[in-house]
């Protein structure tokens, strides 16, 4: 009877800690509670290292996700895969056996906030193999220099370093890849490196090949404006959460993450802000870059007078290379076609659609690729354990498109 008892409190108390309420229109609720339950219990684990002086707390959760999903290069009947490097970044290379001669050509960097995972991830491993098999397409994934043993700019140099090699003569013969046929893609935070690598290559005359492509998944744009609709709407949804978007991107920008309670209050952005011209405020202003269905009934928050100390400190803020939505128009128009996916449930939801219109207004043809029972992350969670649906009919649909457009 004890037992039977203790039994039913632990389930109680494990079902009381999973449970987390969420919209009603979030894609399969319950293995989404699940997979947050799982990484809030990590995160609050690596606090604790961190907070006792163990290890800082971005090394522990990296230890854990090597340890849990890295694998090795394995080739398979469809496709050959390697470790190499790429500009002298280390990438995993996934090449299809057979097809045609010359090959259509990616190259994709991962997200995880500039300071987690691989693209030698078991759910990485799995995407680019099935990109290169049903695109007959070579697809390189970079792995980019991480925080905080590594900060802004190293990770945007490293992606263009590997990105420049990518598109390099040389790389492009050894591979049989059609320089006609090349895209830069990437996911969330891997996303806002290939929307920086997009426009800084587009604008280079020297280049005599370039992205025909630029694939954006759910990709994070800007740290101005922490109270974007979709900031708002999705504070408190799995499995990014608002506060972990402001975290990460301090630590990107080699910031104090003592000034997230800042950046969570607007305070950086404030009207007393003299870094910030209107010119700049106008490429962020979501009440009229974004549509009626997505401002729904929310409000800007502009503070009058904020904390000069955060745009002195770091500066990095309206850098476009850090922040690609401040790019001006001139820039954008010059970047190739677009795809961006964005989803509802999530944070980053205005700074894909925001970026959508201005790469619009700027000339450039873009497919908006929304999903409205959609989640952060979710494209990433199509296989197992977690075997995602909407992360399944996202993916699909991305390499439809890249094998329509490419």
């Amino acid at each position: 009877m004890r037992l039977c008892l203790a039994g039913a409190v632990l389930l109680s108390a494990a079902a009381y800690y999973v449970y987390l309420p969420l919209p009603s229109g979030v894609s399969e609720p319950w293995k989404l509670m699940l997979l947050d339950a799982l990484f809030r219990s990590f995160m609050q684990a690596s606090d604790v290292a961190h907070a006792l002086g163990v290890c800082h707390r971005i090394h522990l959760l990296n230890h854990v996700v090597s340890w849990v999903e890295e694998i090795e290069a394995r080739s398979c009947p469809a496709v050959h895969v390697t470790d190499t490097s790429l500009g002298g970044v280390p990438t995993r290379v996934f090449q299809p056996k057979g097809g045609k001669q010359l090959k259509r050509g990616v190259v994709y960097f991962h997200g995880g906030g500039w300071a987690l995972c691989s693209g030698r991830m078991r759910s990485y491993d799995h995407l680019c193999r099935k990109m290169a098999e049903d695109l007959d397409s070579v697809v390189m994934s970079v792995d980019y220099r991480l925080a905080p043993d590594a900060v802004f700019p190293a990770q945007y140099h490293d992606a263009l370093a590997a990105s420049r090699a990518f598109l390099s003569a040389e790389v492009l013969e050894r591979y049989s890849i059609d320089p006609e046929r090349v895209c830069v893609s990437g996911d969330s935070a891997g996303g806002n490196l290939a929307a920086a690598v997009a426009q800084e290559l587009s604008s280079d005359d020297a280049l005599t090949v370039n992205f025909k492509l630029q694939a954006l998944i759910y990709p994070v744009l800007q740290a101005l404006d922490f109270y974007t609709p979709s900031y708002q709407q999705n504070r408190d949804v799995p499995i990014l959460y608002r506060p972990i978007m402001a975290r990460y991107w301090l630590q990107y920008l080699g910031a104090d993450t003592s000034l997230e309670p800042l950046l969570l209050a607007n305070n950086h952005s404030s009207l007393d802000q003299p870094a910030l011209s209107s010119s700049i405020r106008s490429k962020l202003d979501w009440t009229a870059l974004l549509p009626a269905e997505r401002r729904k009934h929310f409000q800007p928050v502009v503070r009058e007078t904020g904390s000069p100390r955060v745009m002195g400190e770091v500066p990095q803020l309206i850098d476009v290379r850090a922040a690609p939505l401040l790019a001006e128009q001139g820039v954008l128009g010059r970047t190739p076609k677009a795809y961006v996916m964005t989803c509802e449930f999530d944070v980053l939801r205005d700074d894909g659609l925001m970026y959508v219109r201005r790469l619009q207004d700027a000339g450039v043809t873009v497919t908006s690729d929304h999903y409205e029972d959609g989640f952060h992350g979710c494209m990433v969670f199509a296989y197992l354990p977690m075997m995602s649906k909407v992360g399944w009919r996202s993916m699909n649909n991305y390499i439809h498109w890249l094998d329509q457009n490419l």
